[in-house]
């Protein structure tokens, strides 16, 4: 094992250093040109200019503009050559084929219920826009017949997790963006591993770059030797590319088409806090039982198809169900999974926060590990707070990260000068991503309120109305206000000057970092 770990730093070394001088190169090289030679000079502003024209006329959001031109101008050798290593939203043309592919193969098996649509725009209006917007985007249909439970300690998920892997019969779909080989991952391993020699068909997914310092390398091999089928996405290469700035954040798990889990928890210790590197780590998830699974096992099986493309669409016909339990739950409301990608240019998951916010008549609650905000959305919250909607969000007390932590604080002082109600969680770190508004809707999933997973990268949440989630979800927001520290503006007119103005220069680029 530690030689495993030696050459999984070695490989990590390795990237840094060969992408660093093929940086220093490049701008070298450039430089050159234009400190030597006047048409070197003149051809670096002209591309300058004409870059920054190019970014002005396209159709992203202000925040990522402001924060490219001033580089580019500033800087204009290393913007230039930044903003065509990493600005450009695009992924590779075979992973944007594939995926494109692989969402009309599931196509026929994505299937939307007119009634239960009227039904939920009969009973409420409200609700019903939010719900049809993601309907209109064709991918995402609303569901009744659907339990949920809502977990506020991922150690109760954990649990029930594995209780209901060992339940399975036909196949495992789990895909996670951070894998650390410790007990939390090695429990669930051996019991994949039980279910593969069981004849269960175990599929897993894993982002490199979340996993990268926690797996060995080429771990995929080690778990095919298990009988558990294995694709890693989007490996990390000692090459600039802009690709490498896209990841797949989403956290799933589909045991046989009738029972999913979504929600903020990765697969390592510090998440049931066997570790405690940032005090008490909490974190929130759901899980679904019912016709609303059949969302996320379409997701799973396009991003599937998206690294490599090998299930026709026959195959990936029987991994639906036909008929479903009648589950009778009290409050069984609708069930709406959904996921967000940069394949294109629909922000899903700021548009559904950005609806949750805009149509609360009472209150609006909000958990987010970072807080790195748009204008849209501190628009948003400002103007609910001042409409006199009850509006709280909770950070963290313990930052994982200490830059991202002072770029949220950053944002406080707007927020609360508002009316916005900021609380940090005492115990320590909250991971969870969660939305709750009025006692009727929520939404649980993988999307923080950040710049790179409202725009960079794949991401998921799950949509609760009336579902006995919705109610759980917001008793343990009213026991989390009570663990926290509230921020008043007497903490932020106090923050160190020598802070104000990092914390300027970091929501600048707030959209790079």
């Amino acid at each position: 094992m530690q030689g495993e770990t030696r050459f999984t730093l070695s490989r990590i070394a390795i990237i840094i250093l060969s992408i660093f001088i093929q940086m220093v190169y490049i701008g070298v090289f450039v430089w050159y040109l234009a400190g030597f030679y006047m048409v070197g000079a003149v051809a670096t502003t002209v591309i300058a200019v004409g870059l920054v024209l190019w970014i002005v006329s396209r159709n992203i959001n202000p925040s990522f503009k402001i924060s490219w031109i001033i580089l580019i101008l500033v800087i204009p050798i290393f913007g230039i050559l930044i903003y065509f290593l990493l600005g450009r939203p695009n992924l590779t043309k075979g992973l944007k084929v594939r995926g494109e592919n692989a969402e009309k193969k599931l196509k026929p098996y994505v299937v939307f219920n007119k009634n239960i649509s009227a039904a939920l725009e009969k009973k409420n209006p409200s609700v019903s826009k939010q719900s049809k917007y993601l309907e209109r985007l064709g991918k995402f249909p609303v569901y009744t017949n659907t339990k949920t439970e809502y977990y506020a300690k991922t150690e109760d998920a954990f649990e029930e997790l594995k209780n209901q892997l060992r339940q399975a019969k036909s196949f495992i779909f789990m895909e996670y963006f951070i894998v650390a080989d410790d007990s939390m991952w090695n429990e669930i391993l051996d019991i994949l591993k039980e279910k593969a020699a069981e004849g269960v068909e175990v599929r897993f997914i894993y982002d490199d770059m979340g996993s990268v310092t926690r797996l060995p390398y080429k771990y995929e091999k080690s778990l095919e030797k298990f009988g558990i089928q294995c694709r890693v996405f989007n490996p990390l290469m000692p090459l600039l590319a802009i690709v490498m700035n896209h990841r797949d954040h989403r956290k799933i798990t589909v045991i046989d088409g009738i029972v999913g889990f979504t929600g903020g928890f990765n697969l390592a210790d510090e998440y049931i806090n066997r570790t405690s590197p940032h005090g008490l780590w909490k974190d929130a998830s759901v899980k679904l039982e019912g016709e609303a699974v059949a969302s996320f096992t379409a997701m799973f099986l396009q991003m599937w198809n998206s690294i490599k493309d090998s299930d026709s669409q026959e195959e990936c016909g029987k991994y639906f169900l036909e008929d479903y339990p009648d589950y009778k739950e009290d409050g069984m409301g609708y069930v709406q999974p959904y996921c967000d990608t940069p394949l294109d240019h629909e922000c899903v998951g700021e548009n559904v926060y950005l609806n949750m916010i805009q149509n609360a008549k009472k209150y609006v609650y909000c958990f987010t590990p970072y807080l790195i905000l748009d204008n849209e959305t501190i628009e948003a919250f400002c103007l609910a707070a001042k409409s006199g909607i009850d509006v709280r969000i909770v950070t963290p007390n313990i930052p994982d990260k200490k830059m991202v932590f002072r770029l949220s604080q950053s944002y406080y002082q707007p927020l609360i000068n508002a009316g916005v109600r900021i609380f940090q969680y005492e115990p320590g770190f909250i991971h969870s991503k969660c939305f709750l508004s009025d006692d009727k809707i929520a939404v649980c999933g993988t999307i923080n309120l950040d710049y790179r997973s409202l725009y960079l990268h794949f991401e998921c949440g799950c949509l609760l109305y009336h579902t006995k989630a919705v109610m759980q979800m917001k008793e343990d927001m009213e026991k989390t206000f009570r663990q926290s520290i509230e921020i008043t503006k007497k903490f932020c007119d106090e923050t160190p000057f020598f802070r104000r103005v990092l914390q300027s220069i970091l929501t600048l680029f707030a959209p790079l970092l």
